[in-house]
């Protein structure tokens, strides 16, 4: 069961070794796409550019609903499907597509629409972001987060961990894209919920390191799919 950080549970949490702190935080561009999907790979290629710059945290989800055209996805997931279609519902849209991006969980656009996705990310990179400070220290095996700001956010933060491999090339041999190799990057292949942070006191959690992914990154997002406030990632 998910529940509000306090200051009673940070107690309990184990001393961390407090890092320069970092308000700066890249954008968070979520494509949602499908290996059967045969509007995909532009845009999957496109995540490959985003995913060379310091200033955006690019992640793939792939999703599960193309696999009845004969190809099943191997890096696809129900759980990515359930989250496209929480960010509809969060929106009030009927319906979910691939290639779709969403930016920093609040804008969504066609994947493949490369201008729009680039001024997306620009807006909000000028947008004024609530001022929360976090940083990932790790110590041995274990990984310390914490969280800081000085005024209270309107809702309590979700604070997900996000584990994802850095790049796989697949030989597509059924569906849409049959004959296809595509290379994908910043496969998400699992998104879980640490806990909620209320915001009303510093946030400090650990937790142990993930094993048999190469990469992770952490996000604090309104709860209900809403908007990402931070990121933190290791340097």
């Amino acid at each position: 069961m998910r529940q509000i950080l306090t200051t009673a549970l940070a107690g309990l949490m184990m001393p961390v070794a407090m890092p320069g702190w970092a308000s700066e935080r890249p954008v968070v561009v979520e494509l949602f796409t499908s290996q059967g999907c045969p509007s995909c790979p532009p845009a999957d290629a496109f995540l490959e550019q985003l995913a060379e710059r310091d200033d955006v945290l690019a992640l793939s989800l792939h999703v599960d609903y193309w696999d009845y055209i004969g190809w099943t996805d191997t890096f696809g997931s129900p759980d990515h499907t359930a989250r496209q279609r929480g960010y509809a519902k969060a929106n009030e849209r009927k319906m979910v597509y691939t290639p779709q991006m969403i930016i920093n969980g609040a804008d969504h656009v066609v994947g493949t629409r490369l201008k729009d996705v680039t001024n997306l990310i620009d807006e909000h990179h000028a947008r004024s972001a609530v001022d929360i400070a976090v940083s990932l220290t790790q110590e041995g095996d274990t990984i310390h987060l914490s969280a800081r700001t000085p005024e209270p956010c309107p809702m309590p933060l979700a604070v997900h961990l996000v584990r994802y491999l850095p790049e796989e090339t697949v030989e597509i041999e059924r569906g849409e894209n049959a004959g296809k190799t595509i290379t994908y990057v910043n496969i998400v292949t699992e998104m879980q919920t640490l806990a909620q942070w209320d915001t009303l006191e510093p946030l400090e959690l650990s937790f142990g390191r993930p094993e048999g992914e190469a990469a992770f990154a952490v996000l604090l997002q309104y709860v209900d799919h809403g908007t990402i406030e931070a990121v933190a990632r290791l340097p």
